[in-house]
């Protein structure tokens, strides 16, 4: 195939980086800015440098941008994509874009098939690609409207690249998890490293400290946007999460060891049950 990704970026830089190195498909890279593009080509990620032709001509349109820069490109370009050409997101979130992304596939003639990569890293950008970020990992595929064929299409080729398995779901059930799963775990390693106390762990911490608060590393731009049009699912898993607390919370200040001991208990019978 002919593959235009439209953002190189870690996802979109890592998974142009796994084509050339685990397919023989063509890969072509759009980038807002040139230097990421340079970089692509001087390491060989990407074949040549696109525009609007390309779009002409290509088989898989992959955008690794941002929710909302996603929309707005397929919207910007729409009329240029070709008709036999699959589009697939790469973004975080499903509800708020694949129904918007699905109305264009089905106004412009192309088709939508909504995917989200499970990998990543603290640090962002071309820089922090590499062409086995996916190795193992969990290919979700949001197959909404798409012809099976199609949906196929893109599950064999992030099998091709990596990804260890691959779950196919909806947008609001993929919001929910992604919820609980993802946009969490970065919340609550904000508001730990929030406390008086981070400046002066260092001699004091281990293995938790860096666990806790390793995606406090954040890109500040892309997870609030995230956040925000992930909105309902997430506060409410903040507030599980507070509920939770303020049980443990209650537990400490009651001073009744056999009560917070039964409370901790339960924690630790998820964590083995769960085997992972």
């Amino acid at each position: 195939m002919k593959i235009v990704i439209a953002g190189l970026g870690i996802i979109g830089g890592s998974i142009a980086k796994a084509l050339k190195k685990y397919t023989d498909h063509t890969v072509i890279g759009i980038n807002r800015s040139r230097t990421p593009v340079e970089k692509a080509l001087e390491c060989g990620a990407i074949d040549e440098a696109g525009n609007i032709d390309s779009l002409r001509t290509a088989d898989m349109l992959i955008l690794g941008t941002y929710p909302d820069a996603a929309v707005s490109f397929v919207r910007d370009n729409a009329q240029y994509i070709n008709k036999s050409c699959i589009v697939v997101d790469t973004c975080g979130i499903k509800s708020e874009i694949c129904p918007k992304l699905s109305a264009a596939a089905a106004e412009y003639g192309f088709v939508f098939v909504g995917f989200h990569p499970m990998a990543g890293k603290e640090k962002n950008g071309f820089d922090a690609s590499e062409a086995d970020l996916f190795l193992g990992a969990s290919s979700i595929i949001i197959p909404g409207n798409a012809p099976r064929d199609a949906v196929n299409t893109v599950a064999s080729l992030t099998s091709k690249i990596g990804f260890g398995r691959v779950i196919f779901t909806t947008p609001e059930e993929h919001d929910r998890m992604i919820a609980f799963t993802s946009q969490l775990p970065h919340v609550l390693a904000c508001a730990y490293v929030f406390s008086p106390q981070c400046p002066n762990h260092n001699g004091f911490s281990a293995g938790s400290y860096r666990d806790v608060s390793r995606v406090a590393n954040i890109n500040a731009e892309l997870w609030s946007e995230l956040f925000i049009e992930n909105k309902q699912p997430l506060v409410n898993e903040i507030q599980t999460f507070i509920d939770n607390l303020t049980e443990i919370q209650s537990g400490i200040k009651k001073g009744d060891r056999k009560e917070l001991a039964a409370i901790l208990h339960r924690a630790k019978v998820i964590k083995e049950e769960l085997g992972e």
